[in-house]
Parts: C-alpha cells; structure tokens; sequence
C-alpha cells in the first residue's frame, strides 16, 4: 500500500509539474526551460543524496544515467508537443504511453497481467483513436494537434517510459544517487541539444519562476517514483505513476479553459480509466 502511495503522489508531482512547464514552453523555447529546472532539480537532489546516505556504486550510475539519457528527450519532446499543441489532448496520449512501455517490459521480465490488465491495455488503444477524432490543422485552436505534435507526443511517450524501466534496475541500498545521476545526464544532454539549436538563453524573470517551480516539483515526483519502483512490480508503480494526466487536464481545464469534442472527452476519461484498469490488474 505505501509503495501505491508514494506512485500516485509520483503522478500528482509530474502532473503539476507538467502542466507548469507547458505553460512555461509557451512563452520561450521548452529547451530554456528544462536548462533551467533540470540543473534545479539536480543540485536539490544531490544534496538531499548526501543527506539521505546510501552506496554510491557503479551500477547506480549507470542505471541513472541511461535513465536520464530517456528521461531529457521525453521532456524536451513533451514540452514542445505541449507547446504546440493543446495540453489535453497532448499529456492523455502521453500517458498511454508511458504506462503501455513499462507493462511491456515487465512481461518481458515475467510478469503476467491479468484479464482486467489486458482490458485496460485495449481500452487504451481505443482512447488513442476518440482522442485523435476531428483534431485537423484547421481547427480554430492556436495550440492544433497537428502531425508534428503527433510525433512529439509518441517520442516523449515512448523516451518517459523508458526512462522508469531504467532506473527499476538500480540498487535498493543507493539512496537518491541513481536520481542525481538521471538529472546529471538528463542535464548534459540538455545543455548539447540546446547549443546546437541556439536556445541557450535565460528566460524572462516570470518564466525563470515557473522553471524553478518546475525543477522543485521534478525532485519531489521522481523521488517518489523511486520509492514506488522500489516497493512495487514495474508494470503496477509505472502505470500508477501515469496517472499524472489527471491533475494536467484538470488544471488545463480550470486554468486555460480548454475544449475539447465530446469524442475527445470521451477518449480522455478512457484512457484514464485504461491506466486505472491497468493498474488494478
């Protein structure tokens, strides 16, 4: 029960922070905002490892670090799709996906879901399809879930997911280390991408603050992302965590007033419901 706890306070950290951060990629590049939140959340993260103790050992290194490789392209990716496209449409479609690698994983592993487990993985598919009805590049919406938009969500879908079965491998006795060396190599890559493409920069005093929220929520989600990991089977805590869309659609909802088709709304609650049924499989 506490490590389905630490999961769902795993997805309301990433919702928020999300949610935060889309708001934030729409007034600057979405690579100024993770320069400035990664390197955030990298510096709180290792002190509170120094605090928290723990062996740091080559295998937490490593995990962490490829962890982190997936974990900088699935933000770039989603920040920029969220950028561009409307956030509740965008984090939904995320979602299935994040939730859908892991579950695929851990079958791989050995795992055997269960007969609800394998209905929620088929309602998932079909809220993939009622979400994407009637979006066109003609829609009024400034924010369009255009193709460009499609292949951003998939990629930072498929990136996040990799991102959990990653880090699942890390050493139970090395603390917050392997979190430190996500967000060190999520930060390098960052750093690279955002040379090569002209976006190094500091944003607006505004956006500063929104980016520094961003990084403070990124520490509390990913730490209890590794708790949950760590108290639970891969396929159960990675579709819990997804389902973080709740809080970002709600808020994108209240906050931005965004509509959505009745077919869209449809999809949305689906797919949520699909991580659910996944879950409790």
């Amino acid at each position: 029960m506490t490590a389905i706890l630490w999961a769902l306070v795993s997805a309301l950290g990433y919702g928020v922070s999300d949610f935060v951060g889309g708001i934030a990629s729409r007034r600057v590049a979405a690579l100024r905002v993770v320069l400035v939140s990664y390197p955030t959340a990298l510096i709180i993260l290792t002190v509170l490892a120094f605090c928290a103790g723990g062996e740091l050992s080559g295998s937490a290194m490593l995990w962490g670090s490829l962890s982190g490789i997936g974990s900088a392209l699935g933000i770039w990716w989603f920040y920029a799709a969220l950028a561009a496209g409307p956030i509740s449409i965008v984090s939904p479609l995320t979602a299935i996906l994040v939730s859908g690698v892991p579950v695929i994983a851990g079958l791989a592993l050995g795992d055997r879901p269960s007969a609800l487990a394998v209905a929620g993985i088929g309602a998932a598919l079909i809220a993939v399809v009622l979400v994407s009805r009637g979006v066109t590049d003609e829609d009024a919406n400034p924010h369009r879930f255009t193709a460009k938009v499609a292949w951003l969500t998939v990629g930072s879908g498929v990136a996040f997911g990799l991102s959990l079965v990653l880090i699942a491998p890390a050493p139970a006795d090395s603390g917050l280390w392997p979190l430190v060396f996500v967000r060190l190599a999520a930060t390098g890559l960052v750093v690279v991408a955002a040379a090569f493409s002209g976006d190094l920069g500091t944003p607006d005093r505004r956006t500063l603050q929104l980016a520094l929220l961003v990084g403070v929520l990124d520490v509390i989600a990913n730490i209890a992302m590794l708790a949950a990991l760590r108290g639970a089977m891969l396929s159960l805590a990675g579709v819990l965590i997804s389902l973080y869309p709740a809080a970002t659609v709600g808020l994108a909802i209240v906050v931005l007033k965004e509509r959505v088709s009745r077919w869209q709304a449809v999809g949305m609650v689906l797919a949520l419901a699909a991580v659910a049924m996944i879950a409790l499989g």
